[in-house]
């Protein structure tokens, strides 16, 4: 089968290849970045390369454009959780936890046992001597309540890499246009929580920002602020890692890339140090983590997510890392498995609002 990427002009590919990082946090963004693409052949000027971004948007070919928040940094909790649903109670099992609004993601993976696979998202624990780990906790065991299944959490207990990063043929190939060195001088701060006004810009920027030739500026109208408060903020988030990056964010189902494999590992304690920034540097995959095991029931401590555009493609990845694991210990047959997801049962994404209110002070 032929591996495309979807049917895209050369400016749509030199946007979505450029731009999913590194977009200028300056008054006038569209300015340099076209910049940076007529330095890389690609004739436009900042109007066009602002309206084609608008365009692509309404068309579904991307997600958003704007700053990705990272909700971990913003407050709240939230984990990886699996459940098993037999399959004469599977659609009552899945309506029942889908009515949880701290679900956000929920996929049907193929697994013998564990087939369904969601994301639990919190806001920091109302008792001041707990936190979103011990509400997450507390969420399952309603879930258990009401589904009678038993539920499997699955925390992030390392990141070696959170990277989606979804490039095609064509323009800057490897995506390595970085322009977030433009605009105001920051310096990080090592504050936990979140400002009244920090909490406000984040509630507003987190569904995307307007697609216009000075976003910056209708965000600061919006909340009554200055545009240079604005762009100071968001480039101290990126500093800080409350935003993992600024720019266009694909739909990666709209450029082709349908096949998507969670692999998964029982890598020794011992070689972990080593196994995952090896995994993580590999360019298709887009999640590195080291999560707990449970015992007689999941036996794997180590989770990388690769994507493909056909299902010979994302076999050929899932090798590679396969390959990789190879070179650091002795991988048999029992000790790795592919998920694939078949299903999309819920995608309302992390609730940032009740998290940032939460860690508000």
């Amino acid at each position: 089968m032929k591996e495309v990427d979807a049917e895209l002009s050369t400016l749509d590919r030199a946007i979505i290849n450029a731009f999913q990082g590194g977009f200028p946090v300056t008054t006038r963004p569209f300015e340099p970045a076209a910049a940076a693409l007529r330095d890389r052949g690609v004739d436009v000027t900042g109007s066009e390369l602002c309206e084609r971004v608008r365009e692509l948007d309404d068309a579904g070919t991307l997600s958003r454009f704007g700053a990705l928040v990272n909700a971990e940094e913003i407050g709240g909790a939230a984990s990886l959780v699996a459940m098993h649903a037999p399959a004469d109670r599977f659609d009552e099992i899945v309506e029942r936890l889908n009515e949880f609004t701290e679900v956000a993601h929920n996929y049907e993976r193929e697994h013998p046992h564990l087939n369904v696979w969601f994301v639990v998202s919190v806001a920091d624990h109302p008792d001041p001597d707990k936190d979103g780990s011990d509400r997450v906790e507390e969420v399952l065991a309603e879930i258990e309540d009401a589904t009678g299944q038993e539920t499997y959490n699955l925390p992030k207990q390392r990141e070696f890499h959170v990277g989606a990063k979804f490039l095609v043929d064509g323009p800057v190939p490897e995506g390595d246009i970085d322009l977030s060195d433009l605009g105001p001088d920051v310096s990080p701060t090592d504050r936990s929580t979140l400002t009244p006004a920090e909490r406000d810009l984040v509630v507003e920027i987190q569904g995307g920002l307007p697609i216009t030739e000075a976003p910056y500026a209708d965000i600061a109208a919006r909340l009554g602020t200055d545009v240079e408060w604005v762009t100071e903020t968001i480039k101290r988030f990126d500093a800080e890692g409350k935003v993992r990056r600024v720019g266009v964010i694909p739909n990666h189902y709209a450029l082709g890339y349908t096949e998507n494999g969670m692999t998964v590992w029982d890598v020794p304690e011992d070689a972990l140090d080593e196994v995952g920034p090896a995994v993580a540097g590999l360019e298709f995959v887009t999640h590195c983590y080291e999560r707990p095991r449970h015992e007689g029931v999941w036996e794997y401590n180590f989770f990388a997510m690769t994507h493909g555009r056909t299902e010979a493609e994302s076999e050929r990845r899932i090798a590679e890392v396969k390959a990789l694991m190879d070179e650091y210990w002795d991988v048999g047959a029992s000790d790795w498995d592919t998920l694939f997801s078949t299903r999309i049962l819920k995608k309302t994404g992390i609730r940032i609002a009740d998290r940032a209110d939460s860690n508000t002070a």
